[in-house]
């Protein structure tokens, strides 16, 4: 068999170590070929390709990004698009080909399964954890340890300095990254898209913190958290939401600037000094941590089998303990959001 890879949306720490086990995994038990497609699905459309063998991925394990590059193309908006990745399926001789990535890549690939039976397979990935189907995708985990070692550094110098520090982390829909390392960093106070604070909340809860003594805060607020208005707890305060002009082939605008606009808020509301610390890309970058290496490879040995046994249509997922397939629409029919019971057990420490 001929097995094609790509690696579609944004990078994320265990996607070589995915790349490394379909590769090992299609030669050393199927005897077949691996090529991979550089750029995401822009390199299927355009044939840009890059033979993946042993050697080729010896060594790669503990590296974070991806080998074969990425993009957020969509082909589904590109003239031609999905004819043109037929006809390279066609030239390339492909037997199935993986799409590594989030609801976009996995979303594309569901399509081309769907409408131009082409035999794919998926393997979700996204540091945001928000891919329904799946406990876990990895890179969530690696995201988690950068941003809880982040807070626990902005600790020792909120203390010392009685200053009131925001820390921005990614999540434009949903709030596991901001939840799990707020928990795990000792947040005192975490904001999430999934439950609405409004900003007089946000001010009174550092109000009554310093009032009982303590003179510095930590909050941790996900990029796509919105703030209700008092009076009607539904109007998002748009002014606090900053987004970038523009979007990105799948509709999305870029998100950023909350914790700059937060921190102002709450510095002239209360008059404590604020500072604020943007997070970013450091939180996808670098090395991915034991857990996604493991859960990356297990995915990425599921996906090759699939492909073995024909089984296209289908992604990789962790439930509980087990690697299982999963219809691949999972991935695109529901965005999986941050549960109240585990916001629940981070409210207990707020304040």
């Amino acid at each position: 068999m001929r097995v094609g890879i790509l690696t579609g949306g944004g990078d994320c720490p265990g996607l070589n170590a995915v790349i490394r086990a379909i590769v090992r995994r299609t030669i050393g038990k199927y005897g077949g070929e691996v090529l991979g497609f550089r750029f995401g699905w822009a390199g299927v459309m355009e044939g840009n390709t890059l033979p993946l063998g042993i050697d080729e991925v010896s060594g790669i394990l503990p590296r974070g990004g991806t080998i074969l590059g990425t993009s957020r193309t969509n082909p589904f908006r590109s003239e031609g698009g999905p004819e043109a990745i037929e006809r390279q399926f066609k030239k390339a001789g492909l037997d199935g080909l993986v799409a590594v990535g989030g609801e976009d890549t996995l979303g594309v690939g569901y399509r081309l399964f769907q409408e131009h039976d082409l035999p794919i397979v998926g393997v979700p990935k996204t540091i945001d954890n928000d891919i329904s189907g799946t406990d876990f995708t990895f890179g969530f985990d690696t995201a988690v340890a950068i941003a809880t070692d982040a807070i626990d550094r902005l600790h020792t110098t909120a203390e010392s300095h009685n200053r009131v520090v925001v820390v921005e982390v990614m999540g434009r829909h949903t709030g596991w990254i901001a939840v799990k390392a707020g928990i795990a960093g000792g947040a005192d106070l975490i904001l999430i898209p999934e439950i609405p604070v409004t900003l007089e909340e946000v001010c009174d809860t550092i109000r009554k913190r310093h009032a009982r003594g303590k003179r510095f805060s930590i909050i941790v607020v996900a990029e796509g958290a919105e703030f209700p208005s008092a009076e009607t707890k539904e109007a998002a305060d748009a002014s606090v939401v900053v987004s970038h002009s523009g979007t990105d082939a799948f509709g999305h605008v870029r998100l950023g600037g909350i914790g700059n606009k937060l921190a102002e808020v709450i510095e002239e509301d209360t008059g404590y000094e604020t500072r604020v610390s943007v997070l970013g890309y450091i939180q996808r970058g670098g090395t991915p941590t034991a857990f996604d290496r493991v859960l990356g490879t297990r995915f990425g040995v599921v996906a090759a089998d699939l492909v073995h046994g024909r089984d296209f249509g289908k992604m990789a997922s962790i439930h509980g303990d087990r690697v299982i397939p999963v219809e691949m629409s999972h991935a695109t029919e529901a965005i999986k959001r941050v549960d109240n019971e585990l916001y629940e057990v981070a409210r207990t420490f707020f304040g």
